[in-house]
Parts: C-alpha cells; sequence; structure tokens
C-alpha cells in the first residue's frame, strides 16, 4: 500500500471502536505501514491527519512496544501537530510512553525511550500546559509530566506552580485533575 492509497484509506476512519481498531491492526499486523501512517500524521495542517493519530493511538493502546522503532520521528514532530482533534491522542501516546517508562514492571519502552525523547515530550507537555489547548491534552500532560518528574527533579516545582496558577481559570475537568496532580505532589514534599 502506498502513502496516497493508506490516506485514501484513512477517509474510512471515525471515532468508531471498530474502524479504529481494524486500522490498528492492519498496523500491528503490517508494521513496514506505520512510517506511511506517521507520514501522514504529521502533515499537520490536513484534515486527515487527525484519522492518523486516532488510528496511531489505538494501535499504541493495544501494543505500545510497536512505537520503539519510531520514538526519533514521533517525538522530533510531536511539538508539530496543532489540530484539535490530533493533539488529544498525541498527547495520549505521550502519557502512555511514560507509564510505561515508570512502569514497575519490565519493559521494551524502559530500555528505548532515551533522554532526548523524554526531553521533547517534556517540553511538549510543558507546551500543552501552558498554552491555549483543550482539557484533555492538558490533562495527558500533566500526568506524564507527574511521572516524568520522579526523574527530573525540577518537573514537579514547575508542573504545580503552573496548576496553582491556573486553578482557578480552568473548567471542571481541568481542576479534578490538577487537585489530583497537587495531591501527589504535596505528599511527594512530605
Amino acid at each position: 500500500m502506498t502513502t496516497e492509497q493508506l490516506y485514501q484509506e484513512l477517509n474510512y476512519v471515525n471515532h468508531s471502536k471498530e474502524k479504529r481498531l481494524h486500522y490498528a491492526n492492519l498496523f500491528l499486523n503490517n508494521p513496514s505501514l506505520i512510517p506511511k501512517l506517521l507520514d501522514i500524521l504529521f502533515r499537520v495542517d490536513d484534515k486527515i491527519s487527525p484519522r492518523a493519530a486516532w488510528v496511531f493511538e489505538f494501535m499504541c493502546n493495544h501494543r505500545i512496544e510497536a512505537i520503539i522503532p519510531y520514538l526519533d520521528t514521533f517525538t522530533k514532530n510531536l511539538n508539530k501537530v496543532h489540530l484539535d482533534s490530533a493533539v488529544r491522542p498525541v498527547a495520549k501516546i505521550c502519557e502512555m510512553l511514560a507509564k510505561a517508562y515508570t512502569s514497575k514492571q519490565d519493559n521494551a519502552i524502559k530500555t528505548n525511550l532515551n533522554a532526548t525523547h523524554k526531553e521533547r515530550i517534556i517540553e511538549t507537555c510543558f507546551d500543552y500546559m501552558i498554552n491555549d489547548e483543550k482539557v484533555a491534552p492538558k490533562a495527558y500532560g500533566m500526568v506524564t509530566l507527574f511521572l516524568l518528574g520522579e526523574e527530573y527533579d525540577w518537573i514537579h516545582p514547575e508542573l504545580a506552580l503552573i496548576l496553582e496558577r491556573d486553578f482557578a481559570l480552568q473548567s471542571a475537568a481541568f481542576k479534578a485533575r490538577a487537585r489530583h496532580i497537587l495531591k501527589k505532589l504535596k505528599k511527594k514534599r512530605i
């Protein structure tokens, strides 16, 4: 399948679980198609880009290790994604990577997510927190930053500062997640 054939195929992707699962399995069973999917995902001004992001998120949710050969490409380009419906799945993938990386169980993400990858994810998640993003990327970003803050001691104080500063201005959903993260941060200081 060429990139253009895949592009046409992505027109059929919607939010239904069946469609996203169908296409996620297509890529898991044909990993040689993943670079083409990422190429479309990072056409950041294209209306099909979010559909590629939905499929990529669903694929990562089923098998996060599938992203390993593409960590450089993903982390190098994730800060360019700006369409709201593509930002959310990209932010969710960042959270999945942080959860796998900080998991108590051994996994391939722990050995393949390097310092450069983490720095790019951290920078992008802080951008989610300080820019005018929707609640979901901010929520995924704060969880990602909290988890990676276990390794980088400067993250937690910065995250707490942003959450406390923006608390009154944000939605109920943001406040609920922020309250939860702030409580965890306070426990860490004790």
